[in-house]
């Protein structure tokens, strides 16, 4: 059982992490990698790492085994080889997830940081789910190990983590604050990005038919002329949409000559593709 002992000067000091940390999601999807629990959610994320692992040398697998071991800490590998070979695993187990790994952890903060704003950091602590349970001054959580931590007015930091199993982990530093990494509650298909054929038909339902099309035409760069014709609206219904998606930052209009040029902006390209 682990034993966080919280002074008040500490709940003054509770708050949340900026973002999810690559290390820990790194070496905490190994663990996860290795186990079987929350099948439905990580299954399907396990057999595409797995079909990636089985092309790399037998000695980085073996030492990926080893590293893979359940542990309560959260170790920071210190050789060189470690190091590599964890890198090597990033590539394939977090790399191309990170853009939704990120989103669900900055949804998770969202959620939190409200409660902290509203009701407080002893508040927050209250609502950490089991196996952590906070009874004042303590804070326990359930562990093979018996350990007691005294924060001594350092604070304490909540990290939500994607891959952190059932039990959190706490990371005490000898000078400033304690982390806690801790579960966010995942659906099964978390780390599926909508294909295109979704993501424009949540675009026409945001956008409109025709105000949707116009962000796809102008995609590539055209006249309002262009524009009009291409979406199938009047020059002047053209020209409306174009100055619609201008005030919402999502396109720019340059005069050429006699014709205006219209080209998105990042903004309006994010939208468009739904990328992170």
């Amino acid at each position: 059982m682990l034993r966080v002992r919280v002074t008040d000067a500490d709940l003054c000091r509770v708050g949340l992490a900026d973002g999810p940390e690559r290390w820990v999601e790194t070496v905490l999807s190994l663990r996860r990698l290795g186990a079987d629990q929350g099948r439905s959610v990580f299954d399907p994320w396990r057999t595409r790492v797995r079909a990636g692992l089985v092309r790399l040398p037998p000695p980085t697998l073996a030492r990926l085994r080893t590293l893979a071991r359940p542990s309560p800490d959260l170790p920071d590998p210190a050789s060189p080889r470690d190091r590599a070979v964890l890198r090597l695993y990033e590539e394939l187990a977090i790399a191309p997830y990170w853009p939704r790994i990120h989103r669900l952890v900055d949804a998770e903060r969202a959620a939190r940081a409200r409660r902290l704003l509203d009701a407080g950091g002893e508040s927050l602590l209250g609502t950490l789910q089991p196996p952590a349970r906070w009874e004042p001054p303590v804070l326990t959580v359930r562990q093979r190990t018996d350990r007691e931590v005294d924060l001594a007015g350092r604070g304490l930091v909540l990290l939500p983590s994607v891959f952190c199993g059932r039990h959190p982990i706490l990371r005490a530093a000898p000078e400033g604050p304690a982390t806690l990494v801790y579960q966010i509650g995942l659906e099964p298909g978390w780390f599926e990005e909508p294909d295109e054929g979704t993501r424009r038909r949540a675009l026409v339902r945001l956008l409109g038919t025709t105000r949707a099309a116009c962000l796809g035409v102008i995609e590539d760069g055209c006249t309002t002329g262009e524009l009009a014709r291409r979406a199938g609206v009047a020059a002047p219904t053209a020209s409306e949409h174009a100055m619609v998606l201008r005030q919402a930052g999502l396109a720019d209009s340059v005069r050429r000559g006699n014709v205006v040029v219209h080209t998105l902006t990042p903004l309006g390209r994010t939208l468009l593709r739904a990328e992170a």
